[in-house]
């Protein structure tokens, strides 16, 4: 169901009941790209049945998902059609045209190819965690994460949220773990990757190898940082946690994950949901144990 988990504690309200956080996100409701805009944003139902509420509230945590739609106008695309547009304009006017004669040609060709060009959807997925006030974005860049608060910000007249750190670093947490000192309910994965501590740009990475292997260890021995480490979690899922906390590659053990519901998608998805949400909030109670709890700022 996600694929990352990039995780940010609110401080302002949350609606009460799914009801309410729904009518909340309809303000914000999704639309289909206009012909002359380059993107449209809103939120729609996790679902794919219609007239189905925005949000998903079970076991203690609300789905949410947003949809971001653009219109695909390649650069090659417009960079032909403005040469075609100079051409033009010199044949007609004997002169090359101005520099604002020029960004006007630009901004005539590209409002020309917007309507027939192509749309491109992007869907994510996000969960608030009602026990810790937990934000947790299915997104792999802080870029996105910001995207769809920000869309959260347009629905709510007040919503604080701030990226979610503890009292200790989580590298400290990975290099133990890589260093053999797995605290409870955390092994060893199959993936690595390190950081020069003097050049930033000299990374090296380990995929689907025994990294326990004192030849890699010894890296970190000498003095690389470790950046990316795999993990396993309490014998139910996999993940690449980064050393700021963010993670990756979620994927649940085999035998956890629930696959057969027959015809109805909907009771798969509330089931998966139930999982995953379970899983995080282990993972975000044990974090907040071994790193010191949250820290203030957050």
């Amino acid at each position: 169901m996600f694929r990352n988990l990039r995780f940010y504690r609110v401080t302002s309200p949350w609606p009460d009941s799914e009801e309410a956080l729904s009518e909340i996100l309809s303000s914000n409701a999704f639309s289909p790209c206009g012909s002359f805009a380059e993107r449209s944003a809103g939120w729609e139902s996790p679902w794919t049945s219609e007239n189905a509420p925005l949000c998903r509230r079970l076991n203690g945590a609300d789905l949410i998902q947003l949809r971001t739609q653009s219109r695909v106008l390649p650069a090659a695309a417009i960079k032909e059609a403005v040469e075609e547009r100079v051409v033009e304009f010199r044949t007609r006017m004997e002169q090359e045209p101005t520099r604002a004669e020029l960004r006007r040609l630009k901004e005539e060709t590209r409002d020309k190819l917007l309507p027939n060009s192509l749309v491109k959807s992007e869907r994510n997925r996000a969960c608030f965690i009602h026990a810790e006030s937990l934000l947790v974005i299915d997104v792999g860049t802080v870029t996105k994460a910001e995207w769809l608060i920000d869309q959260l910000r347009a629905c709510f007249d007040e919503f604080h949220c701030t990226p979610l750190t503890f009292n200790n670093p989580p590298a400290d947490l990975l290099t133990g773990i890589f260093m053999g000192d797995s605290p409870l309910g955390f092994s060893l994965g199959r993936e690595c990757r390190m950081q020069d501590a003097m050049d930033r740009k000299s990374t090296v990475t380990w995929r689907d190898f025994e990294l326990t292997d004192h030849s890699i260890r010894q890296h970190v021995v000498e003095g690389m940082r470790l950046t990316h480490l795999g993990v396993k979690f309490d014998e139910v899922m996999s993940f690449v946690m980064d050393q700021e906390g963010a993670i990756s590659k979620v994927k649940f053990i085999e035998g956890e994950a629930v696959e057969e519901w027959g015809e109805d998608p909907m009771a798969k998805l509330d089931a998966d949901f139930v999982l995953l949400t379970a899983a995080i909030q282990r993972l975000v109670e044990d974090l907040k144990k071994l790193l010191g709890g949250y820290a203030h700022s957050a």
